[in-house]
């Protein structure tokens, strides 16, 4: 008997749908009083470990009050009919009818949705994606374990954060969770906890933070309905082409997203295409760093020290980066990798990283670490586990010892190293303004949070002048160019260091003895390699480019 494919209809959702969870299974196609079946999906979990830690609530109160939420320009095809629908999610299974042309649709921006519960036996367990994802069951116990806090908080609220995980293939998926925990008299911990979670291939934190923020509460108020709604919604967006300037509609709000030119492309406020003034709270820039709550904010404890932190971030140094909530270390460690464009990254950065993580042996163990890593963490576990680490970062504010009050788990916020020496002068000015702000209002914390952004993209790119000054003298010359020389000559690590003593550089350096070790260094890192690479290709398509139009 053929099988119909079924589309995608809020109409045909219905709460007699349920059925038990069943073992690991593809789509299982059922027979109601429609004449479309409905695409099933279900799966268990293996036993968790026994190193399970209890995981009761969502962390940073001060983090957790701010909304990403974008104002609403137009909320006409973007929310259900009926919004009076109250259907909570069912246990173990969702079950919507869905298009292959909707599915792939929704595929060119993210993977599906999953909800995760937590269960009193078993710990964070994965109830289902939508649309359907092939995921193995140690993915499916990563996820799971990602999308919760680890640190107990507050008895009842919400955050959002992030996370990255690497599937069996190799590969990376993106999550980004809002979590909510409120009371509930029939659990047996007394609490219902449950995370909502956009799985996505794309590297957009600020993009997906915001629909995480925008979809988690109206989730939990409406239910699978409103799981449907924003895959309908996503499923309707054009293509995500590089450079793309897009207005997406999206859960009763319109959202101006600024896609980058590539992974590594800077967005930069000042020069974003958007037809008005940059506004972080109606612009979206896709690959930046979320601006809400201001990130300079995560920083107080360790503000004069950010100039060594850029410098370790460049140089692939491993940072350690421990907050009170995935909220912060997230924030953090997007605000970090975005700050080393346009250099590729070369290293692993985990926003959030647990002891389930399936790579925690690879990445903390009594070898020193990778490097390039930033690990965002919130188990004091790592504090004891990373002691060998170089550099530690704990985030927050530096809050003096009170008699009576226990010291929050964890190291005490700032910034910790042990073989850094900074190489490059701060900008006293700006610190002192960045400095005033702590004890200025939310406005002023967002423009002391651009202005620091602004500054260390503007370090990134003067760091890279030299270089890219001296990669000039490598280009062919025209006959050789006509000859089929496409390729840049040999990088020469002499006639480098002897065109930068001859031009210098425009970093404030603290000694010209400083700058060849500073140069030394970033020359023998990953991150030079992917970008000499990077260069090379530029410089070939250019070269073709201008062969072909002759």
């Amino acid at each position: 008997m053929p099988v119909h494919k079924p589309d995608l209809k809020l109409n045909n959702l219905r709460d007699d749908d349920e059925v038990d969870l069943g073992v690991p299974s593809a789509y299982t196609v059922s027979s109601g009083s429609s004449s479309r079946p409905s695409l099933s999906f279900a799966f268990d979990l293996p036993p968790i470990s026994p190193r399970r830690t209890s995981m009761f609530s969502p962390s940073s109160p001060d983090l957790s009050k701010v909304a990403a939420s974008r104002p609403s320009l137009s909320r006409s095809q973007t929310l259900p009919r009926n919004m009076d629908i109250a259907t909570r999610p069912r246990k173990n299974i969702i079950t919507i009818d869905v298009e292959d042309e909707v599915v792939a649709n929704i595929r060119r921006w993210i993977l599906g949705i999953a909800v995760v519960d937590f269960d009193v036996d078993h710990g964070p367990v994965m109830d289902g994606t939508f649309p359907n994802i092939h995921l193995l069951p140690t993915e499916i116990e990563n996820i799971a374990f990602s999308s919760f806090p680890d640190s107990l908080q507050f008895e009842q609220g919400s955050q959002s954060h992030s996370f990255r995980i690497r599937e069996a293939k190799g590969s990376f998926i993106h999550g980004f969770a809002h979590f909510t925990q409120r009371r509930d008299i029939t659990s047996k911990r007394g609490y219902e906890q449950r995370s909502v979670v956009i799985l996505t291939q794309h590297h957009y934190p600020t993009l997906f933070t915001t629909l995480s923020s925008v979809f988690g509460p109206l989730f939990e108020k409406h239910g699978v309905p409103m799981l449907e709604t924003a895959c309908h919604n996503i499923a309707t967006w054009s293509d995500p082409k590089p450079g793309a300037i897009l207005e997406l509609g999206f859960l009763g709000s319109v959202l101006h997203v600024e896609l980058p030119q590539s992974i590594d492309h800077q967005q930069l406020t000042d020069t974003s295409s958007f037809r008005e003034k940059y506004n972080p709270s109606i612009h979206t820039l896709a690959a930046a760093c979320p601006f809400f709550p201001p990130p300079i904010l995560l920083f107080e404890a360790s503000i004069s020290h950010l100039w060594s932190i850029w410098e370790c971030v460049v140089l692939c140094e491993p940072i350690l980066i421990f907050g009170a909530s995935p909220s912060q270390t997230s924030q953090a460690v997007w605000w970090l990798r975005d700050l080393l464009r346009p250099i590729p990254l070369a290293g692993d950065i985990r926003p959030y990283f647990t002891i389930h993580d399936r790579d925690h042996a690879t990445l903390v163990n009594k070898l020193p670490p990778k490097a390039g890593v930033l690990l965002g963490v919130t188990n004091p576990f790592f504090e004891r586990e990373c002691a060998h680490w170089p550099h530690v970062l704990s985030l927050g504010r530096r809050i003096p010892p009170t008699k009576g009050i226990m010291k929050p788990p964890g190291p005490n916020p700032g910034w910790k190293t042990k073989t850094h020496k900074r190489y490059i002068s701060k900008d006293q000015h700006l610190l002192a303004r960045l400095e005033s702000s702590f004890r200025g209002s939310d406005a002023e914390r967002l423009a002391a949070s651009l202005d620091l952004r602004r500054h260390f993209c503007s370090r990134t790119n003067e760091l890279l002048i030299p270089l890219t000054r001296y990669l000039n003298t490598l280009i062919p010359t025209p006959t050789e160019v006509k000859k089929g020389n496409m390729r840049l000559k040999p990088f020469s690590s002499s006639a480098f260091f002897a065109s930068l003593k001859e031009h210098g550089s425009t970093l404030p350096f603290k000694s010209t003895s400083k700058r060849k070790d500073f140069y030394e260094r970033w020359l023998k890192t990953p991150a030079f390699g992917l970008w000499l690479a990077q260069q090379e290709q530029i410089v070939k398509g250019v070269l073709e480019k201008s062969l072909e139009s002759k």
